[in-house]
């Protein structure tokens, strides 16, 4: 029993930490962030936007959906920690090498004729490089000792908060803004390689068989990352294309403000995504009461926060952004309740990865991609920055509910979460016998 209290205090602290220094970089982000969109206005800042959205789309190649099952491995594989981060740095290096000289190339031709465009994107692109360090984070998270990366991600915050305060009381232009990302990424990386080898980190070695290993239980998440990068950044590459950078700055900022606290979101389920995969085959009720209670919480905290939001959206946009932004109230209204669903899909992945369905997603995303394209090409020309609202809302409850639903291997998770969205079996039976609870 004091060993399971012990696992359970160790959670807790562990999300706290994890909360804790996501809290507070978003918090400077946020207030920065302010600034920044005032400084810019609507133009500029939906051209940094735009930029961002390559970067988003392309994440997904970058990464090789390593991410999404390297937790997993570390828990499976303890003794080959080292060969599993060098050889997934290895081969998201070449991977992020390669997009970044695909962005620019696609840029190159799709905006041609538009030299601030290209540099801007060119600029912004230079992160991905460095992004490949995310994943000594997961190590951190793998070990309940989530602080060290919190302490990364807050020193690399406050740097790129510095940095573009300095740019906003020098009026510096926007090619400047656009190497704000890279920096992160850069000041990041050098300080969790820090916190990594003080931590007794393994020396790092790369294995061809180790990347075979990586990469046939990944792929799955390539393809879906991908398809979830097309109908996450669709939108954006579409209102430039239509209707210009400034529909691009309205839909970002409503986008920004509706995610602006999602990372409480994000925290619980990096925290509590190692027990889920821990239990799943040590207790099966337990696994399923866990899942069920993660995507209450997520579902619930989602549904109150948005209220809100989309209650005081006019007044949020007035009083911190200023009278330009005021056509970036209805997208919000209507993107905010996109949260709630999205998250949810996120908290899905550690069920996926448990049950080995990952195969499935690809026909998931794929439909949700093409649902998205279809949705935006009708909206966009009738609603503008509302229209992709609409459309990003819609494909998000396809892709978690009704997809799902339609996919026989997927259908039980859609049935655990219709269970915790309406609160059955979330909390345990006291009556019964605990088990390994």
């Amino acid at each position: 029993m004091w060993l399971q209290t012990l696992r359970k205090n160790r959670i807790v602290k562990n999300a706290g930490w994890i909360i804790g220094g996501k809290l507070a970089n978003r918090l400077l982000a946020f207030l920065v962030g302010i600034l920044t969109a005032r400084y810019l206005g609507p133009a500029n800042y939906g051209l940094i936007n735009y930029a961002t959205a390559y970067i988003t789309f392309f994440s997904s190649l970058c990464t090789l959906g390593i991410n999404s099952v390297i937790v997993k491995n570390f828990v499976d594989h303890p003794d080959q920690e080292g060969e599993t981060i060098g050889t997934t740095l290895l081969l998201q290096a070449v991977s992020s090498l390669l997009s970044a000289v695909m962005i620019v190339g696609i840029v190159s031709m799709i905006d041609k004729g538009e030299p601030l465009t290209i540099t801007v994107v060119a600029l912004s692109s230079v992160g991905l490089l460095f992004q490949i360090f995310d994943t000594l984070n997961y190590w951190f998270q793998s070990r309940l000792e989530s602080k060290y990366s919190a302490f990364a991600s807050l020193i690399s915050y406050a740097v790129v908060s510095v940095y573009r305060i300095v740019l906003l009381m020098n009026g510096k232009s926007v090619e400047w803004f656009a190497l704000a990302s890279a920096l992160d990424h850069i000041v990041l990386a050098v300080f969790l390689m820090i916190a990594y080898l003080k931590n007794g980190g393994a020396k790092f070695m790369i294995s061809r068989s180790k990347a075979k290993e990586l990469l046939h239980y990944s792929s799955s998440f390539i393809i879906s990352g991908l398809m979830v990068s097309i109908y996450a950044c669709t939108d954006k590459l579409m209102l430039k294309q239509m209707l210009g950078e400034a529909s691009v700055g309205y839909y970002s900022l409503a986008s920004s403000v509706s995610v602006s606290w999602a990372f409480v979101l994000s925290a619980i389920i990096d925290s509590l995504y190692p027990e889920i995969v821990q239990s799943h085959s040590k207790n099966r009720q337990y696994y399923e009461r866990r899942n069920r209670q993660l995507y209450a919480i997520v579902f619930y905290v989602a549904l109150f926060i948005s209220g809100i939001i989309c209650l005081f959206a006019e007044p949020i946009v007035e009083i911190l952004y200023g009278n330009s932004y005021l056509p970036a109230v209805q997208p919000i209204r209507i993107v905010v309740w996109y949260t709630a669903f999205s998250y949810l899909g996120v908290a899905r992945n550690a069920w996926i990865v448990c049950e080995n369905q990952q195969r499935y997603l690809k026909y998931l995303y794929i439909g949700a991609a093409v649902i998205n394209i279809i949705l935006n090409l009708i909206f966009i020309p009738l609603c503008g920055a509302s229209g992709a609202a609409a459309a990003s809302l819609i494909t998000q409850i396809s892709t978690t509910m009704l997809l799902p639903a339609a996919i026989r291997h997927l259908r039980p998770n859609a049935k655990l979460m219709l269970d915790a969205i309406f609160l059955r079996d979330v909390l345990p039976d006291k009556t019964k016998k605990r088990g390994g609870q």
